[in-house]
């Protein structure tokens, strides 16, 4: 075989394309033995999705170092997960120290690739050996030692290929959480199989779609049933930071205490953030203050762990985050939630995720631009519908009122796509508290073991049963938001009126009373209800408030005397209803039984 004496943009590129593939052909397998950092069977996922944004990213240029400098930058800014990350800063890593030449010999380039080892070290908070750290570590230093005695790049790389399986080999004796499980670390493996899908390409010269998922110098163990769910921190929250107004030492010194598997990936320009954490809304409020964030991500650990491994009935739960359930009763029942997008000017949000009630009521009475939604992006709610339906017999999405948001029809189309009946999407017709009381309801019915069936079409009375009051303190925030023409604000203002806000029987907003006093909305709620519990039961009701937890309760001390029961939850209002309703809002839920 010919010897490869240098590499060029084109050859960098198929080589890249080839070990991407033979990842992204791993992938089911990666996700099976993914138990390190979190066994949340994810890497195979994070690092396929990496592998495509470095291939996609990749922008014509006849300069090595300028292709391989557009596919590390592609590659922090869609990169995915703790081992995604890890392998996009490699790539940033080795786009700095490559020199700018058109053409490159071996010597070159594997003293550009160990120097790129010292980028992806300086980038970790704690470094973990045992890990895909030790295999590119390994990988980078053996390569540098077979380029002092050859200049031919396929042998030189064989020669580290062999080093990277045996590091691959040991990785369970680094870490017992390996050894327990009986497999090797997923993130070592998946560049384990990069680097052979590499050299596959250069001894056979093709980019096959299928690469063999035989690996024979290495043992494929029996998958067993991973144990360590996550019990520290609990969400994976990634960013990125542009423009930012610290160094790193700073940006470890101001986030290191609040998470760990911290990984700062990239320079000064561009930071791709990963950490693990409990409080992923304080995070961002630390890094808005320091630089330009975006592409906010929060994945949930804990669920993801007990649906693929710990779920407590057949049928899944999914909802979104305009459906005000208490987090103690949304994790009782596994409940998933998509989260809406809120967006104060250049500061943009994942709702319940990256902000929480309190710090977004702040921002609204302080932040000199009135904030906007967004509906959740479509890939976004298809990657967790999806993920879902992959691990229970069935899953239903109980969604906010289709006339107030798209994302009941976006669930719609990707239950269209999978296997009939599989996912069940219902239209709530409602939103905040009573979304709230209609996912209880029907997760109330799976926990007795109604059938998927009996609940989607019992799920069409729950709805019609179910009514918001809201109490509104001023329209000013509705005006502001667009939802109520500034005249009729002006005029609502000038006369004091306190309007009473609810949805008509398709979901629509309507004034159902107005007042010239909060103590007045009080009472017609108080006696909307009365007059509903003339011909019916109150099955249960629930109450949500924007920082008016006072009010809230002496609704609560109302209802109580008038049904003889006390509400299922008080709550704060989502924010992302806040931005319409306003500070001081106060919504009253009830779900009835039929007449």
């Amino acid at each position: 075989m010919m010897k490869i004496k240098y590499l060029n943009s084109s050859r960098l590129y198929r080589a890249l394309a080839a070990g991407g593939k033979a990842v992204i052909a791993s992938q089911d397998y990666l996700n099976m033995i993914n138990v390190f950092p979190v066994a949340d069977a994810d890497t195979g996922i994070n690092l396929s999705m990496t592998m495509r944004a470095v291939l996609q990213g990749r922008t014509q240029s006849g300069s090595l170092s300028g292709s391989l400098r557009s596919m590390a930058d592609s590659a922090l800014s869609g990169a995915r997960g703790n081992s995604g990350i890890i392998f996009a800063q490699y790539l940033h890593g080795l786009s700095r120290e490559i020199p700018a030449k058109d053409e490159l010999e071996l010597t070159s380039f594997a003293s550009a690739a160990l120097k790129a080892v010292d980028h992806l070290y300086q980038s970790l908070m704690n470094p973990v050996e045992g890990t895909m750290l030790t295999v590119i570590r390994r990988w980078a230093e053996s390569l540098k030692t077979a380029s002092e005695k050859t200049g031919d790049y396929l042998q030189a790389l064989l020669h580290a290929q062999d080093t990277a399986r045996q590091a691959l080999q040991e990785t369970p004796h680094q870490l017992k959480v390996l050894k327990d499980a009986g497999v090797v670390d997923a993130g070592a493996y998946g560049i384990v199989r990069f680097l052979e899908g590499v050299v596959d390409y250069i001894q056979k010269g093709s980019l096959r779609e299928h690469i063999s998922e035989t690996i024979a110098a290495i043992e494929m163990p029996a998958i067993e049933d991973h144990s360590g769910a996550p019990t520290t921190y609990r969400y994976c929250t990634e960013a990125i930071l542009s423009s930012v107004k610290a160094d790193i030492k700073e940006l470890k010194s101001l986030i290191g205490n609040l998470g760990d598997s911290i990984i700062l990936a990239g320079g000064p320009d561009k930071y791709h953030l990963h950490i693990h954490t409990n409080q992923p809304d304080l995070i961002f409020d630390k890094l808005f203050n320091l630089a330009e964030v975006s592409s906010p991500k929060v994945d949930d650990m804990l669920r993801q762990y007990q649906i693929s491994h710990e779920r407590k009935f057949p049928i899944g739960l999914v909802t979104d985050t305009a459906c005000d359930l208490p987090q103690e009763l949304a994790d009782r029942y596994q409940i998933v939630q998509i989260p809406f997008g809120i967006s104060f000017g250049d500061r943009f949000y994942l709702d319940k995720h990256t902000i929480q009630a309190k710090q977004f009521y702040r921002l609204l009475s302080s932040y000199h631009k009135h904030p906007v939604s967004s509906q959740p992006a479509p890939a976004m709610i298809q990657n967790l519908l999806e993920f879902t339906a992959m691990n229970y017999d069935k899953v239903i999405a109980v969604h906010i009122s289709d006339k107030l948001s798209g994302a009941y029809q976006s669930s719609s189309l990707i239950a269209s796509r999978l296997a009939p009946g599989k996912l069940g999407v219902i239209d709530s017709k409602q939103l905040s508290v009573t979304e709230g009381l209609v996912t209880l309801r029907i997760v109330r019915a799976i926990e007795a073991g109604m059938s998927f069936e009996e609940i989607m079409e019992s799920s069409k009375q729950w709805t019609r049963n179910t009514k918001i009051y809201t109490d509104i303190n001023t329209l000013k925030y509705m005006v502001r938001g667009g939802r109520v023409p500034p005249l009729a604000g002006f005029i609502a203002d000038l006369l004091n009126l306190k309007p009473i806000v609810s949805l008509d029987a398709e979901g629509k907003a309507q004034v159902y009373g107005k007042s010239l006093s909060r103590k007045r909305n009080m009472d017609k709620i108080i006696a909307f209800i009365g007059k509903e519990l003339q011909t019916r039961k109150i099955w249960e009701y629930a109450i949500v408030h924007a920082e008016a937890e006072d009010r809230a309760q002496s609704y609560a001390h109302k209802l109580t005397q008038l049904t003889g029961k006390k509400p299922a939850y008080i709550m704060p209002l989502s924010p992302v209803v806040g931005v319409h309703n306003g500070i001081g809002a106060v919504g009253i839920g009830v779900s009835y039984d039929p007449a």
